[in-house]
């Protein structure tokens, strides 16, 4: 993962071109902003490609750096020795802050579920997407287990049977975990238990589940081996974490002055902050991952336990790791990772409101059916429930165990349920192992059956 670090900055970048390139004095204007004209935050690596031939690189990154100096936000010290962290407000941060704030809170998740209009649809929709991010930001670590495996593994409740597997489980049982832990304040006690739930059972010797780092020989590595990142020291890892922390539990969010946050940019520097400091041997990144939800969780943003960031990281993982290593080679300016974190949000919500659009669209079309066949009044609403999900590819099989879960209900009831579309030939059944498994017929032999 080689990036071209930047050239050192020119204090009297203006004198300089005054004096020695005043001919090109416009040209070099042109530079004197913190984005390019398309609102892009380039960082150097990227910048270089476009600056034209005749023009001093040192002079054009000197005059970017100067315009985004005047923009700084302060954050936080971070490292040993300790650097100040800062970022820029760009468009297209605040175009994710907006997007966080229209569709992602309690309040319009509440709103959605009315929009669907049936809970119990809902809720096995939004069952599926809390396993999405599980399994993918497992995949992402390195989980080489497929999607529709791991999918049946959680659905079905049955234990893991590699390692690859006991990773999503854990990340799982983490997500679960930031969720039903929201309400604590911030510590490095609460992230030492969500490392020990993340990792606990899958490699103990080599994850020490809890236990924060105690020597200097962790580094991260890119896909060829080279290391890109060397945390800082083990030896005060936890005082410059409580340090840390203060000003995450500072309530910058409430503030009515200058200081005032949006939780969007706190959470993201939350995540950057564990993957900087790597306090665990192993195992940081699903730690950090989880934290940015669990700081949502606690902000009121409830829809992003719905909403899988981890399945987007996951196809571009270079970029999620230059956009760390642009942050570090720039004086730690966290725009870089704020904003490859944001366009990664944005397309999560746009994924996550088709999904509920498309539910709902499909639920209409699906009661017409069922009503111009007949079948409509000889379903219960858990029936009806069941097989919108089957038709829709939402789960493809189905277990008296798994319905019992996802609906809430007696495991007779389940059972019935189940049975009850089995009779109606809507669904076929097979033995698998000590129990059945359930899924739903051909469209062709459902029409056909019911003389379609």
């Amino acid at each position: 993962m080689n990036i071209k670090k930047p050239p050192e900055v020119i204090e009297n970048v203006f004198s300089k071109i005054a004096s020695e390139a005043f001919e090109n004095m416009d040209a070099y204007l042109d530079f004197f902003s913190p984005t390019d004209k398309k609102g892009r935050y380039l960082p150097y690596d990227e910048l270089r490609h476009r600056i034209d031939d005749g023009l001093n690189h040192s002079y054009v990154w000197s005059l970017t750096k100067a315009a985004r100096n005047r923009q700084q936000c302060k954050l936080f010290t971070l490292g040993e020795p300790s650097q100040r962290c800062s970022f820029v407000l760009t468009p297209l941060i605040q175009k994710a802050i907006s997007e966080v704030d229209r569709n992602t809170t309690s309040a319009s998740l509440e709103w959605i579920s009315s929009q669907i209009g049936e809970k119990s649809q809902v809720d096995y929709l939004l069952n599926d997407l809390i396993e999405d991010e599980s399994i993918s930001s497992s995949q992402l670590e390195g989980a080489a287990t497929t999607t529709q495996v791991a999918k049946d593994m959680l659905k079905k409740g049955r234990k893991p049977r590699s390692e690859d597997e006991k990773m999503i489980l854990g990340n799982y049982k983490l997500m679960l975990f930031a969720w039903e832990n929201r309400n604590q304040a911030l510590s490095v006690e609460l992230i030492s238990d969500m490392h020990r739930i993340g990792v606990e059972g899958i490699d103990d010797d080599n994850y020490t589940p809890g236990i924060f780092r105690k020597s200097d020989d962790v580094h991260v590595v890119d896909a060829d081996g080279n290391i890109v990142h060397t945390p800082p020291n083990a030896k005060n890892l936890k005082s410059r974490l409580k340090k840390t922390l203060e000003w995450f539990n500072k309530k910058q969010e409430d503030s009515d002055d200058s200081s005032y946050l949006h939780p969007l940019i706190k959470a993201i520097a939350l995540h950057f902050v564990i993957g900087y400091e790597h306090p665990f041997r192993d195992g940081n990144g699903r730690v950090a991952r989880a934290l940015f939800y669990w700081y949502m969780f606690k902000r009121d943003f409830a829809a992003f336990r719905y909403i899988a960031i981890s399945v987007l990281l996951k196809k571009a993982p270079i970029k999620y790791g230059k956009s760390y290593l642009y942050t570090e080679t720039d004086s730690m300016d966290f725009t870089y990772f704020f904003e490859y974190q944001c366009s990664t949000i944005i397309r999560a919500i746009k994924k996550f409101k088709e999904s509920y659009k498309n539910t709902a669209l499909e639920i209409e079309k699906f009661n017409q059916w069922l009503w111009d066949a007949g079948l409509f009044k000889q379903l219960s609403e858990k029936q009806r429930t069941v097989f919108q999900v089957a038709k829709n590819g939402i789960a493809t099989g189905f277990t008296i165990r798994n319905v019992e879960s996802n609906l809430a209900c007696s495991y007779n009831t389940a059972a019935s349920t189940l049975n009850g579309l089995v009779d109606l030939k809507l669904f076929k059944k097979v033995k698998n192992g000590r129990e059945w498994l359930y899924f739903m017929d051909s469209k062709e032999s459902i029409m056909e059956n019911w003389g379609k």
